[in-house]
């Protein structure tokens, strides 16, 4: 029976002597939670690791037919970059081409560049320079699928194969940029890209289509209290040889924290079928799910080998993930971060702890509300009590079979 199916992914992943994800002031980011201050990896910094990966498993190496499935590219330089450069190339004269895609995004985005270029231009006259050409951005970061930015690049080319000059633009493009025109970019399949298929975009645009996001990820938090100190460093200068020089040509000090971090991720597999097929979300077990099942493929394997990327070159922050628990369920997904409301203490062995930890709370929750999933997991160092679980243990590679094959049926 294919109703509404949740994939929920958790991971217990440990990271020394590192800086993983940094606030507006550079320390570890960090979260109060039962009573102790945890060091925190937002959300955000995960899925942008999973997302670019480019290694194996890539989500942007999934091909269909043998052609990659387009992604979104997110950027307020997208219209510069996948608009005006390619007319320009072309052979659409520079300023009719700028004219025409300040016209673009006013129709579809309800922004434009003229005022800021007019403003330019003013300062420009009263400076008594002549201005630079201004890249043409938008207000802020956009998630625009290629598929989208190749459709207005073809309205693009046609208003310029009509319009000779600036002055003929508004007339030729009033004609084509009609309602169901710009209608259309609702209806591209995987229009907005298959990354904005999985981790969802905002507009506030008419004509492009909203995306809510089908993986929902936790911020990862450490099941202990916070564990960091400051480290003095210094960089020596090489070519200083002065009899009195001391050696140091900088000195300072960053924040380095270790954690064992508790991570948690959900699956709207329906939403999810949906966003990738253009199916409404009810039908999603009579449409193709097989895109669906490569992505939670790709997904599981990603999740706990991929970490995230602050300070490479100093502490080597690269770890896979001690335990990865998986569940397959039609009930609404719950969240085991509870399991360490009460901070895990050391007591010689971490890890036990927090397994100790797990165990006991979801057998809780098994008696309180009924076993309500079907698990796999993967495990190193797992106790025998790990048991307790109901979960299959086995390799990566076949808790990501399993996965998929959920998916498929």
């Amino acid at each position: 029976e294919k109703r509404m199916s949740f994939l929920q992914l958790h991971t217990l992943t440990s990271y020394p002597a590192a800086l993983l994800n940094r606030d507006d002031v550079g320390f570890a980011k960090r979260l109060p939670f039962g009573g102790a201050t945890r060091l925190r990896i937002s959300s955000q910094c995960l899925k942008r690791h999973w997302r670019t990966f480019e290694g194996e498993h890539a989500i942007s190496a999934i091909a269909l037919g043998g052609e990659l499935v387009p992604m979104a590219v997110r950027s307020r330089r997208s219209f510069e970059e996948h608009v005006y450069a390619p007319l320009v190339e072309g052979g659409v004269a520079p300023e009719l081409a700028e004219a025409i895609t300040d016209r673009l995004m006013a129709a579809v985005l309800g922004e434009s560049a003229k005022a800021k270029k007019a403003k330019a231009e003013k300062k420009s006259k009263k400076d008594a320079e002549p201005a630079a050409r201004e890249p043409i951005q938008t207000g802020q970061v956009t998630v625009l699928g290629r598929p989208e930015l190749d459709y207005l690049l073809g309205l693009g080319r046609e208003i310029g194969a009509n319009a000779k000059s600036v002055g003929e633009l508004e007339k030729v493009a009033k004609g084509l940029l009609t309602k169901e025109c710009l209608e259309n970019l609702k209806v591209l399949r995987r229009g907005a890209g298959l990354d904005a298929a999985l981790f969802g975009r905002m507009v506030t645009s008419d004509y492009l289509a909203r995306t809510d996001a089908a993986i929902h990820v936790a911020h990862a938090f450490s099941v202990h209290a916070e564990e960091s100190e400051s480290d003095y460093f210094s960089a020596i200068d090489d070519l200083d040889r002065r009899d009195d020089a001391l050696g140091s040509g900088h000195i300072g000090n960053t924040e380095l924290t270790s954690g064992l971090y508790y991570g948690y991720v959900v699956v709207d597999v329906p939403l999810l079928v949906s966003n990738l097929e253009g199916v409404d979300r009810k039908e999603w077990a009579n449409a193709d799910r097989a895109l669906a099942a490569e992505v939670i493929r790709r997904l599981v394997q990603l999740v706990p080998t991929v970490s995230p990327g602050a300070k490479l070159g100093s502490t080597a922050p690269y770890a896979y993930s001690h335990f990865v628990l998986a569940e397959w369920g039609t009930a609404q997904p719950r969240t085991l971060a509870n399991a360490f409301d009460a901070p895990v203490r050391a007591h010689g062995d971490m890890l036990a702890s927090a397994y100790e930890a797990l165990t006991s709370y979801v057998a809780e929750v098994d008696a309180a509300y009924g076993r309500r999933t079907d698990r796999r997991c993967v495990a190193i160092r797992a106790p025998e009590s790990l048991a307790a679980l109901g979960a299959e243990k086995g390799s990566l590679d076949q808790l990501a079979d399993w996965s998929a094959q959920m998916v498929t049926g």
